[in-house]
C-alpha cells in the first residue's frame, strides 16, 4: 500500500524559463551594435594585435619599409617617368645661362623628384626674369618658358651702370654706356622710381638729337637734362615735360643752346633765367665796359 502510494506522487519537473545571465545573454544577442562587434570588432581588434605584435620586431620593420622603398624606386625611375634635360625658352644666352646656374640638375631624373614649384621659384627670384612657368613635356622634356623683363633705360647709380625696366626693376648690371647705346641713360637716387616721366622727358628732347646726354633727379623732386658742352636745362618739379618743351621751343626761334651758356633755370615758371659760362660772362662785361667809356 505504501509503495502504492509513492508510485502515485507526481515528480517534479525542472522550470522551463532560463536563468539570469542566460536571459541577459540572450537579450545581448539581440542587439545589433553587439552582433556587429562579434562579426567585425573582434576580429578587427586580433588582427591588430597579431599585427602589433609581428611589427614590434625592428627586423620586420625594416624589411617591410625596404620592400617599399624597392618597390616605389622600381616605380618612379620607369622610362616614362624620368627627365632627360631642361630646355629654356624666351630668353637670351646669358639669361639661359644664368637659369642652369640657379637650377643645377643633374639629369637624367625623376619626374616625381623634380619640385617643379619650388624650380620656378628659383628662376622667378632672377632680377631678368619677369614670368616663367615650369612643366614636364613629353619625352622627358622639362620646359622652362620665361617672360625676360625688357629693358628700357640705364640707370646710373653709385653701385655702376644698370640696365632697369619700366617700373625701375634692376635687370642686369651693365659695364659700360655703350654698351646699350641705344637706351636713355637717367641718372641720381630716386630715378628709377620714375622711369615712365624720365621716358617722356626723353621722347620731348627727341629734337637735341646727339646733344642729350642724360637727365638727372636732382633732389628725388625733378629732374635736369643734361647735354653737351657742359649743359643742363633745370626743370620744374610739376609739368617738366611742357616746360621742356618750351625751352625747346624757344630755341628753335633764337637757338639759345647754341649760345656760351651753361645752364637755362625753369624751376621758377614765371622767372625763367639763363646763365652764361665765365667766358661770355667776362667778355660781355668787357664789351659794358667798353661801351660806357
Amino acid at each position: 500500500m505504501r509503495s502504492l502510494i509513492r508510485s502515485r506522487t507526481p515528480r517534479r519537473i525542472g522550470d522551463p524559463a532560463p536563468s539570469r545571465w542566460s536571459w541577459r545573454m540572450q537579450r545581448l544577442m539581440l542587439t545589433p551594435a553587439f552582433r556587429l562587434f562579434l562579426r567585425a570588432g573582434v576580429p578587427v581588434v586580433l588582427t591588430f594585435g597579431a599585427a602589433t605584435w609581428w611589427l614590434s620586431d625592428a627586423d620586420r620593420r625594416a624589411a617591410i619599409w625596404e620592400s617599399v622603398a624597392e618597390a616605389r624606386a622600381s616605380f618612379e625611375t620607369r622610362p616614362e617617368f624620368m627627365v632627360q634635360l631642361m630646355a629654356v625658352d624666351g630668353a637670351d644666352d646669358a639669361l639661359a645661362a644664368e637659369i642652369r646656374t640657379v637650377v643645377p640638375l643633374d639629369f637624367p631624373l625623376s619626374s616625381f623628384d623634380l619640385d617643379l614649384g619650388s624650380i620656378r621659384d628659383s628662376i622667378i627670384a632672377l632680377d631678368p626674369v619677369q614670368t616663367a612657368t615650369v612643366r614636364i613635356r613629353p619625352g622627358g622634356v622639362m620646359q622652362v618658358d620665361v617672360t625676360p623683363r625688357r629693358p628700357v633705360a640705364i640707370w646710373r647709380s653709385r653701385d655702376g651702370l644698370a640696365l632697369i625696366d619700366v617700373m625701375g626693376v634692376h635687370i642686369r648690371a651693365l659695364d659700360s654706356r655703350m654698351d646699350r647705346p641705344d637706351l636713355p641713360l637717367i641718372a641720381g637716387q630716386g630715378a628709377s622710381e620714375h622711369v615712365k616721366e624720365a621716358l617722356s622727358l626723353y621722347r620731348a628732347a627727341a629734337p637735341l638729337g646727339n646733344r642729350l646726354r642724360g637727365i638727372v633727379r636732382m633732389g628725388e623732386r625733378r629732374w635736369d637734362v643734361v647735354l653737351d658742352r657742359n649743359q643742363r636745362i633745370l626743370l620744374p618739379e610739376a609739368a617738366a615735360v611742357q616746360a621742356l618743351e618750351r625751352v625747346l621751343t624757344l630755341d628753335k626761334a633764337q637757338d639759345i643752346l647754341s649760345r656760351d651758356i651753361t645752364r637755362v633755370d625753369l624751376r621758377l615758371s614765371a622767372r625763367p633765367t639763363v646763365q652764361m659760362s665765365d667766358y661770355a660772362t667776362k667778355t660781355w662785361w668787357e664789351i659794358r665796359q667798353v661801351s660806357g667809356q
